[in-house]
């Protein structure tokens, strides 16, 4: 679902062989207002970012960025990761300077950047990289990424800086992995109190934690990258999409991030606000649980799929901001996204209804919530395209603040959505046999094999093509309808300068600043 990020990588298959790969550090690229803006002036100079997040979690999120309940939103900005995602997709250094790998790509040895802080003045050492994983990878965790990271068999940190993965079995794009949001990196044997204390390496450090209210951040002075532009930053919970919309509109928010298109043109000819539009991997979708009647017969989830007719719910749901999507998670700028063919037919979806035993017609209950602002009408656009071959939907529209608890991954047919993820990531986060957010419950051996052997495939086109057919077998045998990847809009006051058209994972919030 979530779920959050940009990916689309190009240069991994050159760097893996490469011995202490660099690159230059971010910078303010593709950004509103001007130049990059330095805290150079006073903390009083400096203004106060307010910002909303969707209460994914009823009030339970957690500033463990391991926890499945993670905070996403305060996450991004109070931790660093050891790598992450430049804007062409390719692995770039942040936390480690440096990193190389054996002939095998079993080993990947990390050099950390010298004299960075964590928030309580404590210097990062590879100390704290171990016991971050560790903690990943501890069942008591719970965590997401566990089976992301499962392939790590051991650590060895042969001084301060430097870090050793030993990896069960090749891994070609490790670096890749290591830049996701659950991976950011926390203080050694913080685990009991990290998801209240959020203790990272980041630009910006806790102040009061609200996540039903409002929680404060306050800028890290000490952040290796520099002082922040901005004093602080305040998120408050908001759960409905319209109410964060009404709220900047009123002045309570200065930006409205993941905003859909319709929203967006609620502030087209207002001067005191800038749109910025991008294509991301976001997704909302349709889940269908392969464990439960009717959807674990795979008849009929591929008859749910053949009634769609995309492009036309890119059209309805989307306004047309967004790609036609065969039913693959990864998304349309990824170098590794299968493009699959999958135009509407329905006399084939009641063709395998008939041998399914439905040749009356089916009965079934979709649940959506507000939650996000595509779930509902994308739920009603289906349940107008499925009627087409005997498919009756009826919808349960369930509020939002007891949506993730109560009906994700609990209903047999719910709407979901996510954030972009890299290929790897997003395919074993959700789709391995094992993963804890494998929402359709899909149970498939050889679909974990072929992830398996993707990772292990150093030559790149051949570890393409894998990915590309792990694509192939979740759409054709998987329980999701995946109509389409999102345009994603980000609402901007013009008080508010360097805000990234990127999604919030790989924003730079150091950079942005504000006027007051």
């Amino acid at each position: 679902m979530f779920k959050q990020l940009c990916s689309i990588y190009l240069i991994l298959s050159v760097l893996i062989f490469c011995n202490a790969c660099t690159a230059p550090l971010p910078t303010a690229e593709s950004v509103t207002g001007s130049d990059s803006a330095a805290a150079e002036g006073s903390a009083e100079s400096r203004g106060i970012l307010r910002l909303a997040h969707p209460l994914l979690w009823n009030g339970k999120e957690s500033l463990d960025p391991a926890s499945p309940t993670q905070f996403f939103s305060a996450n991004s900005m109070l931790y660093d990761r050891l790598t992450r995602q430049d804007e062409t997709g390719a692995s770039v250094p942040y936390l480690a300077a440096s990193w190389s790998t054996n002939e095998e790509a079993t080993e990947w040895t990390f050099i950390l950047r010298d004299g960075v802080t964590f928030h309580n003045g404590q210097p990062l050492t590879s100390a704290d990289v171990a016991y971050t994983f560790a903690h990943i990878l501890d069942p008591d965790t719970g965590s997401s990424a566990a089976a992301t990271f499962s392939l790590i068999t051991g650590t060895e940190t042969p001084d301060d800086l430097t870090i050793i993965f030993q990896l069960a079995k090749a891994h070609a794009d490790f670096p890749l992995l290591l830049s996701s949001l659950t991976a950011g990196i926390i203080p050694a044997k913080s685990g009991d109190t990290i998801g209240e204390s959020g203790i990272g390496t980041g630009p910006f450090k806790l102040e009061h934690l609200d996540a039903e209210g409002t929680t404060v951040l306050i800028a890290n002075d000490d952040y290796w990258q520099g002082p922040p532009a901005l004093a602080g930053i305040e998120i408050s919970g908001i759960a409905e999409a319209q109410a964060r919309v009404l709220a900047a509109q009123s002045g309570q928010l200065d930006a409205v991030l993941a905003a859909t298109s319709a929203q967006a043109d609620l502030f087209a000819s207002d001067d005191s606000f800038t749109v910025l539009r991008f294509p991301s991997g976001r997704w909302t979708g349709l889940v269908m649980r392969t464990d439960t009647p009717p959807f674990d017969d795979v008849r009929v989830r591929q008859a749910m799929r053949l009634v769609a007719d995309r492009q036309s719910i890119v059209d309805l749901v989307l306004d047309g901001a967004g790609t036609v999507t065969c039913d693959t998670p990864v998304g349309p700028n990824d170098i590794y996204r299968w493009n699959g063919d999958c135009p509407q037919d329905i006399e084939k979806a009641k063709a395998l209804l008939a041998d399914a035993g439905y040749s009356d017609g089916l009965d079934v209950t979709l649940y959506a919530s507000n939650a996000n602002p595509q779930l509902v009408p994308l739920a009603e656009v289906y349940q107008q395209q499925a009627a087409a071959a005997g498919i009756n939907v009826t919808l349960e529209i369930r509020p939002a603040d007891g949506f993730w608890t109560e009906v994700w991954m609990v209903e047999p047919f719910f709407t979901t959505f996510w954030a972009e993820f890299p290929a790897d990531e997003m395919l074993n986060m959700a789709w391995r046999s094992n993963a804890p957010w494998n929402e359709s419950y899909y149970q498939n051996p050889a679909l974990d094999q072929l992830l398996d052997e993707a990772r292990q495939t150093l030559d790149f086109d051949a570890r393409r093509q894998l990915y590309q057919d792990a694509q192939r077998m979740i759409a054709e045998d998987g329980g999701h309808l995946i109509p389409y990847h999102i345009d994603q809009f980000s609402i901007v006051s013009n008080k508010v300068s360097n805000m990234q058209a990127r999604d919030l994972p790989y924003i730079d919030w150091h950079l942005i600043s504000k006027s007051e």
